[in-house]
Order: C-alpha cells, then sequence, then structure tokens
C-alpha cells in the first residue's frame, strides 16, 4: 500500500509539473553559439585584450562569473563564461565525457576566434581547462584550477543510474531542483562562512537552468559514468603554466585534496580567505586579483 501510495503521488506530482522543462533559448536570452551540432550558452565581458575562457563546475551556469568577469575585463581581457553541458542553458546534447566537452571547447573557441586563451575552470571545470592543456598545450596560454583537483569521480555507476527509474526520479528531480530551501541549503554550504543572505532571484539563477529540456535525463546519464577526469600521475605531465587556488573554507573540495594537486602540478597552493568552494562568488575581488596576478606572471 505505501509503495502504492508513493508511486501515485509521484505520479501526480509528474503529471502536474508536466511543462515545465523548455528549450534553452526560451529560458537564456543568449549569446549562444552552435559547436557540432550543439548550441552553447555563454557570457562574454570585454572588447579587446588577451582571451580568458571561465569554465564552471556541477550545476553551475555561467552566471556564476557574473562578478569575477567584468573583473577581468576591465583589467584588459576578453572574457568568456562557456556553460558546458549539462549545465547552464547549453543543449543537452551527449555524451558528458571528457573527449567531447574538449571537443566542444575547442569548437567554440575556433568560431569566436580565440587563440591561446587562459582557460580557469572551477571544480568540475578545473578536470576540463588541465586536460586541454595537456591535449594541446601550444593552444593554451596557461590554466588555473579554481576549488578543483582535476581528477576523476564516481567511477563507472551505471547500474545507479537504473534505478532511477518513473516515476521516482522525475518527481524527485522536480522537487529537488525547484526547491528554494534545498537549493539555499546547498548553496549556504558551498559559499563559505557568514555567507550573503541570498535571495530567490539568485536561487532561480540555478534552478532556471534544471529547466532547460532534457536535463534530468543528461544527470542520470553523467551519474552513471561518473564525474570525467585525470589522475595525478597525468597531472604531472602538465608542462602549461598553472596555478591552483583555493578557499581556505572549502567544505565541498578539502584543502587537502587542493593540496595534492598543486603538489602533482609542482606549484604552491594559494588559499582564498573567507571563501568557500564557490570563491568566485564569496570573494570575487580576490580570486579575480589571483587569477589576474598570474596572468601577468605569464608576460615574464
Amino acid at each position: 500500500m505505501l509503495v502504492a501510495a508513493l508511486t501515485l503521488t509521484a505520479i501526480g506530482f509528474d503529471l502536474a509539473t508536466n511543462g515545465s522543462e523548455q528549450p534553452a533559448t526560451s529560458l537564456y536570452g543568449g549569446p549562444f553559439v552552435r559547436v557540432d551540432g550543439t548550441l552553447l550558452a555563454y557570457r562574454a565581458w570585454g572588447k579587446r585584450g588577451s582571451p580568458v575562457v571561465l569554465l564552471g563546475g556541477a550545476a553551475e551556469p555561467s552566471w556564476v562569473w557574473h562578478e569575477v568577469g567584468p573583473i577581468l575585463a576591465r583589467a584588459g581581457h576578453r572574457v568568456f563564461a562557456l556553460d558546458l553541458p549539462p549545465f547552464g542553458y547549453s543543449q543537452r546534447h551527449g555524451p558528458y565525457t571528457m573527449i567531447r566537452w574538449l571537443q566542444l571547447l575547442n569548437g567554440f573557441e575556433r568560431r569566436l576566434g580565440l587563440v591561446r586563451p587562459v582557460l580557469v575552470g572551477h571544480s568540475l571545470g578545473a578536470g576540463v581547462a588541465t586536460a586541454a592543456g595537456l591535449a594541446q598545450p601550444g593552444n593554451v596560454a596557461g590554466v588555473v584550477l579554481l576549488d578543483g583537483d582535476a581528477l576523476a569521480f564516481g567511477g563507472n555507476h551505471g547500474w545507479i543510474a537504473d534505478l532511477l527509474v518513473y516515476p521516482y526520479y522525475t518527481a524527485l528531480y522536480r522537487f529537488v531542483t525547484s526547491s528554494d530551501w534545498i537549493v539555499g541549503r546547498v548553496l549556504r554550504n558551498a559559499w563559505g562562512p557568514n555567507p550573503l543572505p541570498i535571495d530567490h532571484a539568485t536561487l532561480a539563477q540555478f534552478e532556471r537552468p534544471f529547466r532547460v529540456q532534457g536535463t534530468d535525463g543528461a544527470l542520470k546519464q553523467l551519474l552513471g559514468g561518473g564525474i570525467p577526469g585525470l589522475t595525478l600521475t597525468e597531472l604531472a605531465h602538465l608542462r602549461v603554466p598553472r596555478t591552483v587556488i583555493w578557499g581556505a573554507n572549502d567544505t565541498v573540495d578539502s584543502l587537502a585534496s587542493g593540496r595534492s594537486t598543486a603538489a602533482a602540478l609542482h606549484v604552491n597552493l594559494q588559499t582564498v580567505p573567507h571563501a568557500g568552494h564557490l570563491s568566485m562568488l564569496a570573494q570575487p575581488r580576490a580570486v579575480a586579483g589571483r587569477i589576474l596576478r598570474f596572468i601577468a606572471s605569464l608576460r615574464h
């Protein structure tokens, strides 16, 4: 009886929320660029200067760079924040693998005419930025790992994805990703100590991308394969200029992880005081300042 009641409740919730998913272009006004059949969403700041590409982490829209991006642009750089699918407002066209992400990143750079950008990767994006530096070192001016150890996570757990079946997964997904209380708890934990009041408008920046058509299935696919990344041995082979920056109060990816990655890359770990995992939101000026100092060091 309990299973039947839960099933009927889930089906009812699914039916009541049908139609909440929409095309990415209906939820975000752009800009977009099409690469290999996938419509990629991004944000841009600055008209001239050397290029910087910002890559966010899991479930992070390019909005997270809305303060860091303008600071870098005012310092004389063309800055682009890219939504890596299945996150943000890019189309949900898989597969969601490192090879595919690198193809999309390379195509994005070609379409926008970006030559040897500095790649800044946050969390999951740190793995993509580092993998790009390993795959094509001549095309990358430098790599910044921000609160991301660049390591693979999760492994092959396809059996877990097989358990996420209709109607339960759909109902749970829609409920969790539209709950201000749940999303707010996650954000406050990732923000760091003494987070600013998080209002509904801020929560909507994170909740709205979950309404892009195909996101629930895409996340299920990503969960089954695990988060793509590298190994510490592979990190040791990176030869392009690099730096590792970490929120001093990061409870999502520990400082110990940052130290291990920095050691593998043969660089010192830089910490950002009073910042958690979302250091670019908690301390945007400090994060931008460290990125700018790294870019300035490339000229010497």
